[in-house]
């Protein structure tokens, strides 16, 4: 009688493990959703309007400091053809130092065109990794060639 008691026991023993292990793995389950679906509010919250527009006024203050250098220096080229040698050389210097400006300015802005395009690529690599499709933009064309060489056998010139 203590063996048939002991192999019900036993028998039991291992439905509560193996009741268990389902019940962990059903949490894990949830847990990996949960992340997916937060990872997914995320993207879709993102405002690309936000983002634009951000970028439209940064664009518009490097235009107009830009545009502000310039004027200064079409009037410093103006007044260097009025004054002596010493004066000219202190213009030559601010002409500089304005192009030294226009020159960061050009640099911040390709800057800030990279980083842009490493967001849009961070963004399309998470929709990637959630199996999302794209639906604003260019689709990539699937090769048709793969499709239209169904025999696979190797091309023979002769």
């Amino acid at each position: 009688m203590s063996t048939k008691g002991e192999e019900e026991r036993e028998r039991l023993k291992q439905e509560y493990k193996d009741h268990y292990r389902r019940i962990k793995e059903a949490k894990e389950r949830l847990k990996r959703a949960e992340q997916k679906g937060k990872i997914s509010e995320a993207v879709h919250k993102m405002n690309a309007d936000n983002l634009l527009e951000t970028m439209d006024e940064f664009l518009g203050k490097v235009r107009e400091k830009v545009t502000h250098v310039e004027a200064r220096l079409d009037v410093a080229l103006d007044s260097l053809e009025d004054e002596s040698s010493e004066a000219a050389s202190k213009i030559k210097k601010e002409e500089l130092d304005e192009e030294m400006k226009k020159q960061k300015a050009k640099q911040t802005l390709k800057q800030v065109k990279a980083e842009m395009g490493m967001l849009y690529s961070e963004i399309e690599k998470q929709a990637d990794e959630i199996k999302t499709e794209k639906t604003i933009g260019t689709k990539k064309p699937e090769s048709s060639a793969d499709s239209d060489n169904t025999d696979n056998s190797p091309d023979v010139k002769s």
